[in-house]
């Protein structure tokens, strides 16, 4: 049976006979949420019984749902072969926020971020990718809108192909209809895929998880910079097209005594200066199995300070979900099995 998420309305109007089926079915299943092809009934009675017997139209089952008590929500997604994929819902004051993933676990082994850790199990296909957002979109109704951002387990650049068609069909009129202006894509500096995407028709926002300002700090932190070290970055970042009054954003995880002291804003500003670009200061996620510490929140506002005044757009990222691991660099399938004293359901 073929997995409907997995295909672009432009696929399913060649399989479809007529082709218009394409359509009517995205709007039922996208717009509408149905996910029995009876209650689509614009559709001829016996186009009703063929589809479902070729075309899988439900949603993965939520294998866990822990409740934080910022409200922050994080759903362990079961999919057909049995992994979890991990989804964070973060409700906000205007726009509330889907965090998705892109692998199961990661390969770039960042070594403060617990998803690092896994080593990486495979990549996500499109439908596993676009089913997290509407699983957190179904589950909270009462969302005055949101965005997406491809900042959970893995490297969303690691697996290109399959993210940018999960985003196509996350944007197509039809769907979701997702602004590009609305989806973020966080990569941690895949270099060739960057390029890559400068050359897309449609290109989501883009945020560079940066965290060390020297070659140093960053290749000591995250491995990736020894094969594209941060000059090299940069420079695409430099060449890379925004629209008008687009940013790119840096994601920079503040680590007590490694990346918080002055000298470090300073090399930050030196970096970015020039570049059309705000500052995502983002204090450490403290966990267990990992030995780094976060700064005090004076050094936190110390070390935006020292941006701000070289007229960096910086902002400190509030810490959510931390008490179910669902912060930024904290998810790990962690729970999966073990009973635990969290708030679930499912």
């Amino acid at each position: 049976m073929k997995f409907f998420f997995d295909y672009e309305k432009t696929e399913l109007a060649s399989i479809f006979d007529p082709p218009f089926r394409a359509t009517q079915i995205y709007k039922g299943v996208y717009q509408r949420s149905f996910d029995d092809f009876e209650l689509m009934t614009d559709l001829p009675k016996p186009s009703r019984a063929s589809f479902s017997e070729e075309w899988n139209i439900k949603l993965p089952s939520v294998h866990r749902r822990f409740d934080s008590i910022d409200e922050t929500r994080r759903y362990l997604v079961r999919l057909e072969d049995g992994e979890l994929a991990e989804t964070v819902y973060i409700p906000e004051e205007n726009r509330d926020t889907i965090c998705i993933s892109s692998q199961i676990g990661c390969a770039l082994a960042c070594t403060f971020c617990l998803t690092g850790q896994l080593g990486l199990t495979r990549n996500l296909t499109p439908g596993e990718i676009v089913t997290q957002a509407l699983i957190a979109q179904r589950e909270n109704t009462s969302s005055r809108g949101f965005n997406i951002v491809l900042m959970g387990m893995g490297e969303p650049l690691h697996n290109y192909d399959n993210v940018m068609k999960a985003i196509r069909i996350l944007h197509d009129e039809d769907g979701l209809n997702m602004s590009m202006s609305r989806i973020t894509l966080s990569t941690a500096g895949l270099l060739p895929a960057i390029k890559r995407l400068a050359g897309e028709p449609m290109i989501p926002n883009l945020a560079i998880s940066l965290t060390g300002a020297t070659n140093e700090k960053r290749n000591e932190l995250m491995p990736i910079n020894r094969r594209y070290p941060i000059e090299q970055l940069l420079d695409a970042i430099r060449r890379f097209p925004l629209k008008h009054r687009q940013r790119v954003t840096f994601e920079y995880v503040l680590l007590r005594g490694i990346t918080d002291a002055p000298e470090d804003a300073l090399h930050l500003v030196k970096l970015v200066k020039g570049i059309r670009a705000k500052v995502n200061l983002i204090p450490f996620n403290e966990a267990e199995e990992l030995n780094y510490r976060r700064p005090p929140d004076a050094v936190v506002e110390r070390f935006q300070q020292i941006l701000i005044h070289h007229n960096i757009s910086a902002f400190v990222r509030k810490n959510r979900g931390n008490d179910i691991s669902a912060a930024c660099g904290q998810l790990k399938k962690k729970w999966a099995d073990e009973p635990q004293n969290v708030s679930f359901s499912h």
